[in-house]
């Protein structure tokens, strides 16, 4: 990067944290450190709520996703807006009345400790999976930049976070993340503007969206009911609304963040507000990555976007092979460029014919440039067998980097630090809060001062920060950012959704049962998910369902007394 660049990344970045620093002023208890006093309006809710979601993976690699696999993955969301209305209708004014600082406390009131301290359990796992993966996705950009090990750039990030959200607290991450997604918006915005100025010379935004769609990039829509295909409409209103609705009603990380508001109706409002934002804007982020697929048809791509990787097995003793698997891909991509550009003029002419020809000519070649590209990943895993041969996360930081003017990247770069920070901010906040909440103050020191509480909560910030570094040390092996932290959410999301279902709707239903229920549950979809019996967006139906049945039968099976339950009444 230029010394422009430079200096806008490290004033974005000084400016954030020192602005939510500054704003959340001085935490004297638990209440303020972890729920920011339940004072917040509605758009600092909905801003925060956006924010914990959109890390910088969804930034760093939802391009990536919409150049190598389309659109489809927007569909993914569809389930959205309904998953907020049911939140809005039932868990907002059922954890507001409770007064609740983890989700996870309701459940021992309704059922028992054991079944609180799992699903605290399930989620502390995730959350801590999870966040590190958020941690390594901005420690790719640094690794990129500076071209050394991720190692190095993870720890950096990872020191960063952790700073902050133990000074500041659960407040200055909601004003953080204010701040962080107005400079997010407009900045993507102006990205996809550039691309689309870069665009060569006659081909405009039109052409670049029909030659993406004659490629099959731009399949938004996919009406099939498939079980092994993870986007479809079908897997978004269903596996995504029981997963959204898991993840945004039963994970602190989310929680945590409308529990800040200061009515049931400022939560509501914010909730509503990511419900209805949240698809345009996944939309508009996948459409920036396919403006940059039709940019690389005009203009050369590495052959392989990871530079870590490529200057690997250049300075190896395959390097001369490497290098003549370059000159073959250079002459590929020019053979692919006059086939491009003949498919703009077919486009221009609206002849069927001449778009049907130029359409399969250009995919030909695009298929000449593929096997090229994979036999330089084979030759890369030869080398290293370590070697991270899936590079979707670094399409679109190489494109910004190459490309866009100075100033410009150094901005684009603190966005996507700026989302990782919002992000693994608010997971950090949320694993502190389980792990004092529902362990440290219900299980090992009941009556401790506030001052005591506060420290312990910090304590744990540190903990769990330190935790989720280690996790994002292993992350480059899961492949797609954005479609990893997802399916690991598929895991376990479907079971706790089912334990809250249960709590609120099957009254009769007791801890025990319910305890049991979950187990089984997990165990079984663990199996269906590393079998890959299913796609996992099914797994958060699946898992919810079985919950709820299985408890169901084990409670008929073994009549009890019922305990006390709390009425989930709104």
């Amino acid at each position: 990067m230029s010394l422009p660049d430079w200096i806008v990344l490290g004033l974005t970045l000084l400016a954030i944290v020192a602005y939510g620093v500054w704003k959340s002023g001085s935490n004297k208890n638990i209440d303020q450190f972890l729920m920011g006093n339940r004072s917040l309006p509605w758009y600092h809710v909905g801003f925060s709520v956006m924010a914990t979601q959109a890390s910088a993976i969804t930034f760093l690699s939802a391009p990536g996703q919409a150049y190598s696999d389309g659109m489809r993955f927007v569909q993914f969301y569809f389930g959205l807006p309904l998953a907020m209305i049911v939140l809005c209708v039932t868990f907002v004014p059922i954890f507001h009345r409770l007064k609740v600082y983890t989700a996870y406390e309701f459940l021992e009131q309704r059922f028992d400790l054991k079944t609180r301290a799992l699903t605290s359990f399930l989620f502390l796992v995730l959350r801590s999976l999870s966040t590190g993966v958020a941690i390594y996705a901005p420690a790719i950009i640094l690794s990129t930049i500076l071209n050394i090990n991720t190692v190095y750039t993870t720890l950096f990030i990872g020191g960063l976070v952790i700073f902050y959200t133990v000074y500041g607290g659960s407040k200055a991450v909601s004003y953080t993340q204010l701040l962080q997604m107005s400079i997010i918006f407009a900045g993507m915005f102006l990205a996809g503007i550039l691309v689309v100025n870069l665009l060569p010379s006659g081909v405009g935004f039109t052409h670049a969206l029909k030659m993406a769609g004659k490629l099959g990039h731009m399949n938004v829509i996919d009406w099939k009911f498939d079980w092994s295909n993870r986007y479809t409409v079908w897997s978004g209103l269903i596996g995504g609304f029981f997963l959204q609705l898991s993840y945004f009603g039963t994970d602190q990380s989310q929680v945590g963040r409308y529990l800040t508001g200061s009515s049931i109706g400022q939560s509501r409002l914010g909730l509503i507000m990511n419900g209805l934002i949240k698809i345009p804007m996944q939309f508009l982020i996948l459409l920036i990555g396919i403006l940059v697929f039709s940019f690389y048809q005009f203009n050369r791509p590495p052959m392989f976007f990871n530079n870590y990787e490529v200057a690997r097995v250049k300075q190896s003793g395959y390097a001369s092979q490497y290098n003549y698997l370059d000159q073959q891909y250079t002459r590929a991509f020019e053979q692919r460029k006059a086939k491009a550009n003949d498919l703009v003029k077919a486009i221009d002419s609206k002849n069927e014919d001449q778009i049907d020809h130029a359409k399969n000519a250009l995919k030909v070649a695009d298929m000449q440039s593929h096997i090229i590209r994979q036999d330089a990943i084979a030759l890369m895993k030869k080398n290293n067998a370590s070697a991270d041969d899936n590079d979707t996360n670094y399409v679109f930081l190489t494109f910004v980097k190459q490309y866009l003017p100075r100033g410009l990247v150094g901005l684009l770069i603190a966005i996507i630090f700026l989302a990782s920070m919002g992000s693994t901010a608010s997971a950090l906040n949320s694993l502190a809060s389980t792990t004092v909440i529902d362990i440290y103050k219900r299980t090992i020191n009941q009556d401790a001062s506030d001052k005591n509480y506060l420290l312990v909560s910090r304590m744990a910030t540190v903990f769990w920060g330190v935790v989720c570094v280690i996790m994002a040390l292993y992350a480059g092996k899961l492949g797609n950012l954005l479609e990893a932290v997802n399916q690991l959410g598929s895991y376990i999301y479907g079971t706790v959704l089912g334990v809250f279902i249960v709590a609120f709707y099957m009254k009769r239903v007791s801890g025990t049962p319910v305890f049991i229920a979950a187990i089984i549950s997990e165990a079984i979809i663990l199996y269906l998910g590393l079998s890959k019996t299913v796609a996992y967006l099914w797994l958060n139906p699946i898992g919810c369902f079985l919950v709820m049945i299985v408890a169901y039968l084990i409670n008929k099976l073994t009549p009890q007394k019922s305990p006390d339950q709390v009425e989930p009444g709104l």
